[in-house]
């Protein structure tokens, strides 16, 4: 009898908290455009690129069909000592874009692509900083929209980044993992809990990344240009806002390997070790009883409502994914959301006992 009011209690706590993220969710949607102007500041856009000679190209063409006037804004691409043919793709590709400067990082003050990126920001012309990857396609409204949020006044933002979905399982599932991670931290923002944050569309007031030490404080890993950098700015109690219009979506691609996937899952999971107590709470009790939850259905074989909990979890995730899918950039049929929900829980445990297996690098 006791193992069944455990069950309601594991099921009532599952969804107690997520009522509770899914609020958090809906107070950052509110949030957004309602106060926002559509303004022009001047912006400084800063990219780390290191071999990128297959994808630098196609992200300099994007960046030129963005919505914004040439005047103001200024691409600043960081070649981080690269040994392919990016440096040489860079200088052909912006010889005659007046806003286009490429530096090259010889003497970097930080290691990995902190380094880069704060020899980019030194070199910034303006105090409006936008990131984002050498890999990355944002749609066209993207530069508009996040000088929207900076002039409201928040002194860090981060976008909505999908991972396009192709057609293997790790491409899928990576798609999936990108979906429900963004729907968490959004919700996190909402509820003042902020952790994370995507490189890929982040921008932020030099003055503010200034005040916290720039990325002097985030050394911990090479990792964390983002998420320890967004720790900082919440210790500091500085306001962090988010960006969730579709036209200021930046896209990427998917690991195309399982290798590959394993290896970002790492160098992500090792920057969480580094996140403050609250957050490290939130989020450690969050995928704990969703596991728990999801776990639940091997006792099915003992009594049907041991279950409960992991039919209730399944519910939620279907509702989440279905109602906001499209709204985060992302399309997914329902056998697919069936097994890419239980494969995503089942590899939060995976990674993390990979993250235990070597050093990370970047590149």
């Amino acid at each position: 009898m006791e193992i069944i009011y455990l069950t309601y209690f594991l099921t009532f706590t599952f969804l107690l908290l997520a009522i509770y993220v899914y609020k958090g969710y809906k107070l950052e949607l509110k949030k957004q455009i309602l106060s926002f102007n559509k303004t022009f500041l001047k912006l400084s856009l800063i990219i780390a690129a290191k071999n990128e000679e297959r994808n630098i190209n196609s992200l300099i063409d994007s960046l030129e069909r963005l919505n914004y006037p040439n005047e103001n804004f200024e691409v600043i691409i960081v070649d981080d000592n690269s040994t392919d043919r990016t440096a040489e793709f860079i200088r052909s590709n912006i010889s005659e874009k007046n806003n286009f400067i490429m530096i090259r990082a010889d003497k970097k003050e930080l290691e990995g692509k902190k380094g880069a990126l704060s020899l980019g920001i030194k070199n910034a012309k303006y105090n409006f900083i936008i990131i984002t990857d050498a890999d990355c396609k944002p749609e066209i409204d993207w530069l508009k929209e996040m000088a929207s949020a900076l002039d409201y006044g928040y002194d860090f933002v981060f976008g909505v980044a999908p991972i396009k979905a192709g057609n293997t399982l790790v491409e899928k599932l990576s798609a999936f993992e990108n979906l429900r991670n963004s729907y968490l931290t959004i919700a996190a923002v909402g509820l003042s809990i902020p952790y994370s944050a995507a490189a890929r569309s982040f921008a932020f007031r030099k003055t503010s990344f200034e005040r916290i030490g720039g990325y002097a404080n985030t050394t911990e890993t090479l990792s964390g240009d983002d998420d320890l950098l967004l720790r900082e700015a919440v210790n500091n109690k500085m306001l962090i806002g988010t960006v969730l219009e579709p036209d200021a979506f930046v896209y990427s691609a998917a690991p195309k390997t399982f290798n590959e996937y394993f290896q970002q899952k790492k160098r992500h999971l090792q920057t969480s070790f580094h996140y403050l107590v609250k957050q490290k709470m939130f989020l450690g009790f969050w995928h704990l009883i969703n596991l728990i939850a999801l776990l639940s259905i091997c006792l099915a074989f003992f009594s049907p409502i041991l279950a409960l909990p992991f039919v209730v979890k399944i519910f939620y995730d279907f509702f989440v994914v279905i109602k906001y899918q499209q709204k985060l950039g992302h399309s997914f049929k329902l056998y697919e959301i069936f097994y890419l929900q239980i494969l995503f829980e089942v590899l939060i445990v995976v990674n993390f006992f990979n993250l235990l297996s070597g050093n990370n690098k970047w590149k």
